[in-house]
């Protein structure tokens, strides 16, 4: 593929290992009736194998400057997109569609965030992504951040193969890993706004037990957060990490009552 010097603002990486870029591939469990979404295909390395075993590919680059050298990619099922993701809208994309990239680090849970919250969400989702962001995505109690919990709400959340830093030109500071998410409704959120809203408050201040993070973040009064967790059946000495999903719902009903 055509040389195209990688920009630091864009947190461009190009992924040069065959290995690596077949494994995304495979995981994303391609065949010829699938409709593929591509996000930051840089210089087009996985863009070519998307395009041999699927029936589409739409593969949206921000950077004007890689446009050329993707539209001489030879694929009559490729359509290249130059535009910002986040940007874009997924409505317009076929119902099942699925999604294949490697995607820069900065914006990653931002991308994560609308793919899983989209009226017209993927059937499956396969990620190259920081491994810290990773090990975060997949995590369970006691290593648990807003984006794990956003994600897993959502979606089946499975840690693939690790690309060390070395397999990309220019070479990254740290290890990437592959992610990958099965979309579907694993919880029956009644009100996702206040649920997020306790969830956000809980980790505003994650050091500290989940009483005086949860006062703090929800302008309450620490008896008012107590009477809250005791109604909620949740133990007011953990901290926001530690709890599940479960006791997440559970106060977010009783926030509902309030």
């Amino acid at each position: 593929m055509e040389s195209a010097r990688a920009k630091k603002s864009l947190g461009q990486n190009w992924l040069r290992d065959e290995a690596a870029l077949n494994y995304i591939v495979q995981q994303a469990d391609l065949d010829d009736s699938d409709f593929v979404l591509e996000i930051g295909p840089g210089r087009g390395a996985l863009t070519q194998k998307l395009a041999e075993v699927s029936s589409q590919v739409l593969a949206i680059e921000i950077d004007q400057d890689l446009i050329a050298i993707l539209n001489k990619i030879q694929a009559h099922n490729l359509k290249i997109e130059q535009g910002d993701f986040l940007q874009f809208n997924l409505d317009q994309l076929p119902a099942g569609y699925k999604v294949a990239a490697n995607v820069p680090y900065y914006i990653t849970s931002k991308i994560v965030q609308k793919l899983l919250t989209a009226e017209n969400r993927p059937s499956k989702i396969v990620l190259l992504v920081q491994k810290e962001v990773a090990q975060r995505l997949a995590a369970g109690p006691g290593e648990y951040s807003v984006l794990g919990i956003s994600a897993q709400v959502y979606a089946q959340v499975e840690l693939g193969v690790i690309v060390p830093a070395e397999s990309f030109e220019p070479v990254p500071k740290v290890d990437s890993q592959v992610v990958i998410l099965n979309p579907k409704n694993r919880f029956n959120i009644k009100n996702e706004k206040v649920f997020f809203r306790a969830v956000k408050a809980g980790f505003s201040e994650r050091r500290k037990k989940l009483r005086s993070s949860l006062a703090g973040g929800l302008h309450l009064s620490k008896p008012e957060v107590e009477d809250l967790l005791k109604r909620a059946r949740v133990n007011s000495d953990l901290r926001a990490q530690d709890l599940s999903i479960s006791d997440w719902l559970k106060i977010t009903d009783q926030l509902s009552k309030n």
